[in-house]
């Protein structure tokens, strides 16, 4: 289980335990998994999917940062 922390200038937007995740990366879109390795990367435009135990959710955003570390992924982005 992934602990998941979006954040906006505004307000926070999710917080709380996902299963998986996958992020708009500059790159190309990436997903991230339980126990997944060290990661701080940029994000672009595009479709941030999670994976709750109840539910997938999707934000769109306009682009932001991703850091993943010890199951911890947190978002600082721009919607």
């Amino acid at each position: 289980m992934l602990k998941l922390r979006i954040v906006s200038p505004e307000k926070v937007v999710f917080d709380g335990d996902i299963e998986s995740i996958t992020v708009p990366g500059t790159l190309g879109s990436f997903e991230i998994l339980n126990n997944h390795a060290p990661i701080i990367s940029s994000l672009g435009i595009g479709k941030v999917i999670y994976v709750t135990s109840k539910a997938t959710e999707e934000l769109d955003i306009q682009g932001g940062f991703v850091e993943v570390q010890k199951n911890m992924v947190e978002l600082c982005v721009e919607v």
